[in-house]
C-alpha cells in the first residue's frame, strides 16, 4: 500500500497529539544537549554593539584562564536574565560570534597619513596623544567666546561626539561632562544601559 500525503498528516497529527497527552517532553533531552554544548566554557556577560537596544548576550570561551592565552569564543547567545531581550536576539546579534572571531577585525589603532595610500598601526599611547592634540588645536583654533550680540557663550562647534550603545551610563556621564567642559555643542549619546 502506498501512503498518501493526507494519511501521513494524520499520522502524524494523531502521533503529536499521543505524546502531548502521554507527556512525551523534551526539555530534558534540550537541557542536556545545552550541558554538554557548554560544559568547559566559561561564561561572560556582555552587551550587544549593534544598535541602542542593548540586548545582553553570553559569550561562551573556552581557554585555561593563563595570563598571556586569549580564550576561543565557542558560541554567543542573548542573555534569558536580561530585562531588555530576555534571550533573544535579531540577526545581526545572533551573527555576533562572527564578529568576534573574524580575522580581518582590527584590533589596534591605525593611521592614515596624508597623501599615504595605506593605514599604519601605531600604539595606543600615539593614538591617544595624536587625538588630544588635535583636539586641542581644534578648541583652540575654534572656540567661540561671545555671540554676535555680545554674550558669553563659551562653546565650541567645530568638534562634535557620538557615544556608543555599549558604554555605560558611568562613562557616558563623564563623556558628556568631559564635552561640556570642552564647550562641545554637538552631542549625542546612544547609551541606554
Amino acid at each position: 500500500m502506498q501512503p498518501s500525503r493526507r494519511d501521513f498528516l494524520k499520522l502524524t497529527t494523531v502521533g503529536g497529539v499521543a505524546a502531548a497527552v502521554f507527556g512525551f517532553d523534551l526539555q530534558p533531552a534540550y537541557a542536556q544537549l545545552r550541558t554538554l554544548k557548554i560544559a568547559r566554557a566559561s561564561e561572560t556577560r556582555s552587551t550587544c554593539p549593534y544598535c541602542s537596544v542593548s540586548c545582553g548576550v553570553i559569550i561562551y570561551t573556552i581557554g585555561d584562564r593563563a595570563k598571556n592565552v586569549t580564550p576561543q569564543v565557542v558560541h554567543v547567545e542573548g542573555d534569558p536574565d536580561h530585562p531588555i531581550n530576555r534571550g533573544t536576539l535579531c540577526p545581526k546579534g545572533a551573527s555576533l560570534q562572527q564578529d568576534i572571531l573574524n580575522e580581518r577585525r582590527i584590533v589596534k589603532p591605525q593611521v592614515r597619513r596624508p597623501g599615504s595610500d595605506h593605514w599604519e598601526d601605531i600604539s595606543w599611547e600615539n593614538a591617544l596623544s595624536e587625538i588630544a592634540q588635535k583636539v586641542k588645536k581644534t578648541r583652540d583654533d575654534s572656540f567661540i567666546e561671545k555671540d554676535a550680540q555680545g554674550k558669553t557663550v563659551n562653546r565650541c562647534e567645530s568638534i562634535a561626539w557620538t557615544g556608543g550603545c555599549t558604554d555605560t551610563n558611568e562613562f557616558n556621564y563623564l563623556v558628556v561632562k568631559t564635552m561640556r567642559a570642552l564647550g562641545v555643542v554637538h552631542l549625542e549619546n546612544q547609551a541606554r544601559v
